[in-house]
């Protein structure tokens, strides 16, 4: 679902540039792969660059699937590139119902030391982020600089 560009501009330059796109995201965790695979097509067509668009995802990743692992259905994904005195920033929201009653463990039971970092991946990639919650939806964001 492609929503209204940010700006009045309508040449097709600022479309790219100051854009908002929603994913929805389904609550299994192949959907993190499914979701990744739709983010990097849309960012590609967004132009970012190629060194951006990996940490993109990364943290798009990460935020995902925290979203799935301990938050309850239904998620979003909104990314939001726009344009500022020159400097254009990738903004990353994920959505959900809020915490789970009872978090649910990946497949596979991951041990101890390969999961419960993903909000400390974002906070060392993104230039800010944090959580924003209403009384029934949380969201974390991620504002990376785009290059």
């Amino acid at each position: 679902m492609r929503t209204a560009v940010l700006t009045g501009a309508e040449d097709a330059e600022a479309t790219s540039v100051n854009a908002d796109h929603v994913l929805p995201v389904p609550h299994i965790l192949e959907a993190v792969a499914a979701v990744r695979r739709r983010a990097h097509a849309l960012l590609a067509d967004w132009e970012l660059p190629t060194e951006n668009l990996e940490v993109a995802l990364l943290v798009i990743s990460e935020l995902i699937t925290n979203a799935i692992v301990h938050a309850l259905p239904p998620a979003m994904l909104r990314l939001r590139c726009s344009a500022n005195e020159g400097r254009r920033t990738l903004r990353i929201e994920v959505t959900d119902s809020g915490p789970s009653p009872q978090a649910r463990r990946p497949i596979g039971e991951l041990e101890q030391d390969e999961h419960g970092r993903g909000i400390s991946i974002v906070m060392a990639l993104s230039a800010s982020c944090g959580t924003y919650a209403r009384r029934d939806r949380v969201t974390r964001w991620a504002d990376l600089p785009v290059t």
